[in-house]
């Protein structure tokens, strides 16, 4: 840990050695089997991001060494259609292509770890991101099916917590904690009202690229169309509109579909290299990675798991909680969401400015890399320096990462 303590006005200063990211864009985010991806195909919406990076930046795609996506659900771990993916949208084959799966935090992962392989100079520019098709891969791909008869009787009960429902481990933080009913509702009410001011202000606008896509109706006439906007987005939505909503996990719970992060589809993607590579490139950075730190809590209360993550993370870097500018804390529930701000005394003005997941929903392989691309205009709009993206891992984990606004 003090090899990498540093402090707010160490991280700061820019030197040749640092890593930067020089772009970071997601699409839309849409409902999964409802929304207007729906009929997409992930390695089309990471085909997409793909180019529109190149597209963006103007940088030769010859440069970029290496491509790293989150992705959590999808045959092969995506990896063979993603690497079609890449080629398709203009990669040469000198470029690489691997997938990671840290399930929720699988997007950011894969930024840490391309930044890491910057750093340590096996590669000079690389993409990291990630993205999810929850349309086409939920369900039983969510939890295990064909597993060890050993695991299933295991004589450990974490081991055993490690496919317990997502749902019921929120319902465990809820009355473990005493989160409320009342104050999840609330909390799911505030994410959509900011979303939806922040969709009608047109503060996603830089972050989102428009992205082609294809819809079948019933008969089978398929309209090719465009897809520019998030769609889970619901203006509407009242505390006492979700109090409305039965326990979608437990009879006797407080978790609903309305207070949890939504199924979704998606995809998103940042481009890192060192400083001193995009000064020969030509290329302006827009942000600074820091650090990211990992922290492990019990299976069946997993959405704790940034509430331990932050505090190592903040010790790492030297930085105080009091300042960083903003926060974006995924919303898997509304549950652990508000026992992480509680615990770690985050203020609410600063978490998730734009919503969380509750509104924008949660494709599971992008959500951190869609975290950053909706952080960076903030932190410029708000004039701020100092942003951190956090959430919470299935099987009980906690992932935070610090970035820099140049």
């Amino acid at each position: 840990m003090v090899l990498f303590k540093r402090g707010l006005q160490s991280i700061l200063q820019k030197n040749a050695s640092d890593v930067v990211i020089v772009s970071a864009l997601r699409t839309p985010v849409t409902r999964a089997k409802k929304g207007g991806f729906k009929d997409a195909y992930p390695e089309e919406l990471v085909s997409h991001i793909l180019k529109a990076t190149l597209e963006h930046t103007k940088i030769d795609p010859a440069k970029v060494n290496d491509v790293c996506m989150g992705q959590v659900l999808s045959e092969l771990g995506g990896a063979k259609a993603g690497r079609m993916a890449l080629l398709h949208a203009g990669y040469p084959v000198t470029t690489t292509y691997n997938t990671v799966n840290r399930q929720c935090s699988s997007g950011l992962q894969a930024i840490t770890n391309t930044a890491a392989a910057i750093q340590t100079g096996m590669i000079e520019v690389g993409i990291g991101g990630g993205v999810e098709s929850m349309t086409r891969n939920y369900g039983s791909k969510a939890i295990p099916v064909d597993l060890s008869p050993d695991m299933k009787e295991s004589w450990s009960q974490d081991a055993l917590d490690c496919i317990m429902p997502m749902g019921l481990t929120s319902e465990n933080v809820a009355s473990r904690y005493s989160i409320s009913r009342e104050d999840q509702d609330a909390f799911a009410a505030r994410s959509h009202q900011k979303a939806a001011h922040a969709r009608s202000s047109g503060l996603f606008d830089s972050e989102i690229v428009p992205t082609p896509t294809r819809q079948i109706a019933e008969d089978g006439t398929i309209t090719q169309t465009t897809i520019a906007a998030d769609d889970g987005i619901r203006p509407t939505a009242t505390a006492e509109s979700l109090a409305k909503l039965k326990p979608a996990f437990s009879p006797t719970g407080a978790s609903t579909a309305g207070n949890s992060s939504q199924v979704s589809d998606g995809a998103a993607a940042a481009l890192l290299m060192r400083r001193s590579t995009a000064e020969v490139l030509g290329l302006q950075p827009i942000a600074k990675f820091v650090a990211t730190a990992v922290a492990g809590v019990k299976p069946d209360e997993m959405g704790i798991g940034p509430a331990l993550a932050i505090p190592r993370l903040m010790e790492m870097t030297g930085v105080e909680v009091g300042e960083v500018g903003i926060w974006e804390l995924n919303e898997a529930f509304a549950s652990q969401a508000l026992y992480c701000m509680r615990v770690l005394n985050l203020p609410e003005e600063k978490v998730n400015p734009k919503g969380g997941a509750i509104a924008l929903g949660h494709p599971l392989g992008a959500t951190g890399a869609r975290q950053l691309a909706t952080l960076l205009p903030e932190l410029e709009r708000q004039g701020e320096k100092v942003g951190v993206v956090s959430m919470c891992i299935g099987t009980g984990s906690g992932l935070a990462t610090m970035f820099v606004r140049e």
